[in-house]
């Protein structure tokens, strides 16, 4: 009997991908959410995709309901890829099977996403990072506020950029009201080129590895399109990844980071959990057994790729109007759809639905995509407002 991994967040492209590298390497998979998946449904790559109550709305429904699936399912490991790695990572301990969760533990899940502490890590361990100032009151406010064209705003525990300020004016600083439970941080501004990482450490020792750019965004920062960095510029990246894997001990880590004029890497913050780095490795087996302690040398992620709906949705508008249609199209050409990888279409008539019923609670609730995409598993941190 194969062994059996447990891959929780569903919903996220990112967690297909990593689904197929562990069947690949011939485990069982199963997938996990508080939402309907019908993408990860229609992809067909899970054995059985699996129903969990709402890690922020519902905690201890949450917890009962992983119980409950982890004493059915008996999973060998269980790999979060989007933020309930937060709350799976305070159940396990007292639910008795922390040992089978690849993730860091509560104390470095916290120093990581908070864009203060992973500073101060940062800084501990020697690695290049913009100065960034705790923002927890208006007089502290107040005192950044004449240098604010230099600076980046954004809350201490945030997503997608969705908030993030980048030298407001005068005006846009009144949008910001930092408290105790709603700090904020003020960042020196880093002129150059934003890239990305996704990492996997295992025992303290960096396991897999893939530097990317994103060609191709959403407002805010998401992006769509992924672009491995040229040897140079992932190399600049490789030597902090490594030394944070250190501080990691166990799971996945990714980072953004911007490379300056001199080719230096600075970076701005950190997301410890699985992020769209994983297309990268293209679901190959080599990343399961990257994750397993099982391979031999760093594994990396050197894959070009897109989620080819939002191509369509959002990257053929913005090709029209910023006259980049040819970009658009080499795009579409050369990097692969990871949504329809080797499932054909059902897997892509799933994300739709899905992104149908994103974009309704959005409409309801008065907020953006990428907020309605997390409201049920987003963690602020502890005691932060929710």
């Amino acid at each position: 009997m194969p062994d059996r991994v447990l891959i929780t967040g569903a919903r996220a492209p990112a967690a297909l991908d990593l689904a197929r590298s562990f069947v690949a390497a011939g485990w069982e998979v199963h997938l996990a959410d508080s939402c309907p998946c019908r993408m990860a449904q229609g992809a067909g790559v899970a054995k059985a995709v699996h129903r969990y109550a709402s890690p922020r709305l519902d905690v201890q429904g949450f917890r009962n309901d992983l119980q409950f699936l982890v004493q059915r399912l008996e999973p060998a490991l269980i790999i979060p890829v989007c933020e309930e790695v937060f709350l799976l990572a305070a159940a396990t301990a007292s639910l008795d099977f922390e040992a089978r969760l690849f993730a860091p533990s509560p104390q470095v899940l916290d120093e990581l996403h908070s864009k203060h502490r992973f500073v101060e890590v940062c800084q501990r361990l020697q690695i290049s990072v913009p100065r960034t100032r705790r923002i927890s009151d208006q007089a502290e406010l107040d005192q950044v506020s004449p240098e604010a064209e230099r600076l980046v705003f954004k809350p201490e525990y945030s997503r997608f950029g969705s908030e993030t300020l980048i030298g407001p004016s005068a005006s846009q600083l009144t949008q910001i009201s930092p408290a105790a439970d709603r700090v904020w941080v003020a960042q020196d501004r880093v002129v150059g080129n934003e890239v990305c990482f996704h990492a996997v450490a295992v025992n303290g020792v960096l396991t897999a590895f893939a530097a990317y750019r994103s060609p191709w965004r959403r407002p805010g920062g998401v992006g769509y399109a992924f672009e491995p960095l040229d040897e140079v510029a992932a190399s600049s990246l490789l030597d902090a990844a490594r030394r944070l894997a250190g501080l990691v001990g166990e799971g996945q880590f990714a980072c953004d980071a911007i490379i300056d004029a001199d080719g230096r890497p600075w970076l701005i913050e950190c997301n410890p959990r699985g992020t769209s780095g994983l297309h990268l490795f293209g679901g190959r087996r080599e990343l399961a057994l990257a994750i397993t302690g099982q391979a031999v040398g760093l594994v990396r992620g050197r894959e070009r790729g897109h989620l080819g709906l939002a191509m369509w949705l959002y990257g053929l508008p913005e090709a029209l109007k910023q006259n980049r249609l040819a970009n658009w199209s080499r795009e579409r050409r050369e990097g692969q759809d990871v949504i329809a990888r080797g499932g054909g279409m059902a897997p892509v008539l799933g994300a739709l639905i899905d992104s149908v019923a994103f974009s309704i609670r959005a409409a309801r609730a008065g907020c953006s995509l990428e907020q309605a995409m997390t409201r049920d598993i987003e963690w602020n941190g502890p005691g932060g407002a929710q």
